[in-house]
């Protein structure tokens, strides 16, 4: 699962994406319209600031906005900044890499052979997909409130 900082700094890119080339975009506009709570905001803005992903404008017209075109900017790279990895199970990551602890020998194990491929199909899905790219909004399964 995705953790609630990676969501939330998706929600934010994706709406400094729909402001692209519009000026800086003032936090309080980026926390309202995205529901994430203001000083979570601050922090994972700041990281972005750091990555070189998002540049911050200081004063009255100040503000955040992206520092790369939309379409530089992929899906997987987000996931990767914000949480290190793809994968689901630490012996399937290709860059934080970690034996599974109370498993068997890598070699042998056909659980992390099945996260292997997973962690492979999703990279090459969410890095095709770019925050220029539409999105298209599925509708609530049915019983399911949205």
């Amino acid at each position: 699962m995705l953790s609630q900082k990676t969501r939330y700094s998706i929600r934010a890119l994706q709406h400094l994406a729909d402001h692209w080339r519009q000026g800086p975009v003032r936090l309080d506009a980026i926390a309202e319209a995205q529901n994430i709570p203001r000083k979570f905001l601050t922090v994972i803005l700041s990281e972005m600031v750091r990555e070189g992903v998002v540049t911050s404008h200081r004063g009255r017209e100040g503000g955040y906005e992206l520092a790369l075109p939309p379409v530089d900017i992929r899906y997987g790279d987000i996931i990767r900044l914000t949480r290190g990895s793809l994968a689901l199970v630490p012996c399937a990551a290709r860059n934080a890499h970690e034996h599974c602890t109370n498993c068997l020998p890598e070699a042998e194990c056909r659980l992390r052979g099945l996260m292997l491929t997973l962690r492979d199909e999703t990279a090459n899905m969410l890095d095709r997909i770019t925050l220029a790219d539409p999105i298209k909004l599925e509708p609530p399964f049915p019983g399911v409130e949205g």
